[in-house]
């Protein structure tokens, strides 16, 4: 029998090659139960590869993967029936009501007879699906066939609920609805393992966040943990002219708590700061004495993307040459 207070998902010394790209490279990762765990990282980080593995979609050439002490190479067909998972895509049928798209789910998950309508009536009235249930999923706007996707995660109420991109392409309101439904089923004792492209996301819902860069695993710890790296506060300097980006930089070198990080795209430099009112002085007499042209200056509390640029010096989510 697993213990209560056994970790929900445990990830030891993970490995995984495509050919000659590698995607994991020595992975470890633990996760507690009834958390939401957010995982972070570039485009070919190794994120979805590592989703894929702890659902049992991929098997790792090394190292061990185990949810609820369950081998997920060994005991997969135990680790099905204890997980939902909500890809990047949906995967409805148009041409079946969103009734019927649960009840097919709700068979192959097994579910006695006696039990797959109330399954299903349940999930739709969580997710707010009931007034639309019986009409065919291709009538149905984005969001309510995203929520009838989440809704099919949740047939056989699992204990460990993966979600790949939860949100993408949704509007404000209906994400705000299901950040309450997600943090709901936390309390309930639900385990849920998140990765997103809103930082705000992980920002609100993250117990813990674990970053990954090229397969490893570059930092670990909760979001007030990862921000307080950046050293405290950040000073942002826009410029007018991206011409004066590398001057900036030069000019804001030695001040703060670290080295001053640039955005080529956001045509602004970072820097981390914990004495944020000399910090700031200092900068603005360094940027007046060069004449650099400047849009904006300020000090500000730091958010996750400061915190991928410090650990990396790269925006997240921009192309790059990665693992999967």
């Amino acid at each position: 029998m697993v213990e209560s207070n056994a970790p929900m998902i445990r990830v030891e010394a993970v490995r995984k090659s495509f050919g000659s790209t590698v995607a994991l490279a020595g992975l470890d990762i633990t996760v507690e139960r009834g958390t939401v765990f957010g995982l972070l990282g570039r485009n070919g980080a190794g994120k979805t590869t590592l989703v894929r593995i702890l659902a049992t979609l991929l098997r790792p050439d090394s190292g061990r993967v185990c949810i609820a002490e369950a081998d997920v190479v060994r005991r997969a067909q135990i680790v099905r029936s204890m997980i939902g998972y909500s890809g990047q895509t949906t995967a409805v049928d148009d041409m079946l009501t969103g009734r019927e798209n649960l009840e097919v789910v709700a068979r192959l998950c097994g579910l006695r007879r006696a039990l797959v309508q109330r399954g299903v009536d349940e999930v739709l009235q969580r997710l707010s699906l009931t007034p639309v249930a019986d009409r065919l999923v291709l009538t149905y706007s984005g969001g309510m066939r995203r929520r009838l996707d989440l809704a099919a995660s949740l047939i056989g109420w699992p204990v460990l609920l993966i979600l790949d991109e939860p949100t993408t392409a949704l509007d404000p309101r209906t994400r705000l609805e299901l950040w309450a439904f997600f943090k709901d089923l936390v309390r309930e004792g639900t385990t849920v393992l998140l990765t997103s492209q809103y930082l705000e996301e992980v920002d609100r819902l993250a117990d813990r966040i674990a970053v990954l860069e090229r397969g490893r695993l570059i930092a670990a710890g909760t979001p007030e943990e990862l921000k307080q790296r950046t050293g405290g506060d950040v000073l942002e300097v826009r410029v007018a002219d991206p011409h004066d980006m590398g001057r900036l930089v030069r000019a804001l070198e030695g001040l703060g708590s670290g080295a001053p990080v640039a955005d080529l795209r956001g045509q602004r430099v970072t820097l981390p700061t914990s004495d944020r009112v000399p910090t700031l002085m200092a900068a603005a007499r360094r940027i007046e004495e060069r004449g650099i042209a400047i849009e904006d200056l300020g000090v500000r509390r730091p958010s996750l993307d400061d915190v991928f640029l410090t650990l990396t010096g790269q925006k997240l989510y921009e192309p790059m040459e990665a693992a999967r």
